[in-house]
């Protein structure tokens, strides 16, 4: 099932409003062969407290079965209508919320993109650095052949810390702090919680935050990016699968 503000078409939900919710993506079983993958993982991107990982970067490299995840046909039928068929994955990211790490995150845009390495070009910038893997601002119109998939490996409601949005937001471009200051206080922030298995489906250029989850438990999380061009000027995807 798809939850939709209005009663448009997934592809002019996604284009008018930067998101959509999405129930049921992935199946119980699936996700249950997951999670033993994503505990075990070793890698330079996971980050720890208290011995538990609740974050990972460069989950696309470290977990085979997240590759599985992206190349799966109902992940793949939120992305190809709006992205088109010849899209591929270039970033998988995990989150998890817990008692031992229960954080706020403030209104923010995904501007960045990981690289394989830093190249002089016209558009990109800032530079920075995370696990390891250079990552650039592209210009706007990158961001704006994307697409990210949050698939939830737990059910997320309203005292789980959700991702809230902005809707709308995605249009106006990469935004200054001001922007962002004044969207934040008139906006109506959209609480996107669902059940396991579902996805959020949203815009990079989106506005969006979290709060600290009022009833810490796991909130796990598998964030995947979708790009649907080579890079310019010579960059090349940090990995394209």
């Amino acid at each position: 099932m798809i939850w939709m503000p209005m009663t448009d078409g997934y592809t002019e939900t996604v284009a008018r409003d930067g998101f959509a919710m999405v129930e049921g993506v992935v199946p119980d079983d699936v996700i249950d062969a997951l999670l033993p993958a994503l505990e075990n993982v070793d890698h330079e991107g996971a980050v720890e407290r208290r011995g538990s990982v609740h974050a990972v970067r460069n989950l696309l490299e470290a977990v085979p079965q997240v590759r599985a995840l992206a190349r799966m046909p109902a992940v793949r039928a939120l992305v190809e209508p709006v992205l088109g068929p010849e899209c591929f994955v270039v970033r998988g990211i995990l989150f998890d919320k817990t008692p031992a790490a229960n954080w706020k995150v403030a209104w923010h845009q995904d501007l960045t993109i990981a690289v394989r390495e830093p190249r002089d070009a016209p558009g990109f910038g800032p530079w920075s650095e995370k696990a390891s893997i250079p990552h650039v601002q592209p210009p706007v119109e990158v961001l704006e052949r994307m697409l990210t998939v949050r698939v939830h490996l737990d059910p997320c409601g309203p005292d789980n810390g959700p991702v809230q949005v902005l809707p709308g937001s995605h249009a106006h471009g990469r935004l200054s702090a001001d922007d962002v200051a004044r969207m934040r206080d008139a906006g109506e922030p959209v609480p996107c919680t669902c059940d396991r298995g579902g996805a959020l489906v949203m815009r990079p250029a989106l506005l969006h935050a979290s709060s600290p989850a009022t009833r810490p438990g796991h909130r796990r999380v598998v964030h995947l990016e979708f790009a649907a061009d080579d890079l310019p000027h010579g960059l090349q995807w940090h990995g394209r699968w």
